[in-house]
């Protein structure tokens, strides 16, 4: 059964994903999105990570149903985060000689999501 809830959360996460990194993509960069800064990839890694911080601190309470966390936690926002595209967006750079950029983009994917996981379980703390 839990199995299946992975899985449907994946299900929901990695369209949600994709379509969000597209729209922030074309909506910073217009007609240059394939080619920019990958910040889609950061904004779907930085929610990810934060809704991972709230539910894993929600679940440190032990009242949150394991079904439940576990679709929302490895589902939803494992398939909305993501680590290969990054490392990938990062190859692409530095194969363009822009080594400032892949950089900056593997140091914010990073230690930006770290500072927003430690922000939602600090959050969660508070509330639950």
């Amino acid at each position: 059964m839990i199995w299946l809830a992975v899985a449907l959360g994946g299900a929901v996460g990695a369209p949600l994903r994709f379509v969000a990194d597209r729209w922030v993509q074309r909506r910073t960069f217009g007609d240059d999105a394939p080619t920019a800064w990958p910040l889609g990839t950061l904004v779907v890694n930085l929610v990810g990570a934060f809704a991972l911080g709230v539910i894993v601190g929600a679940a440190r309470t032990g009242r949150g149903d394991p079904v439940l966390i576990a679709a929302l936690g490895t589902g939803l926002c494992g398939a909305l985060t993501t680590f290969s595209t990054t490392s990938v967006e990062t190859m692409r750079l530095v194969e363009a000689d822009r080594w400032g950029a892949a950089a900056r983009v593997a140091g914010a994917n990073l230690g930006l999501s770290v500072v927003v996981a430690a922000l939602g379980l600090g959050i969660a703390a508070a509330i639950w």
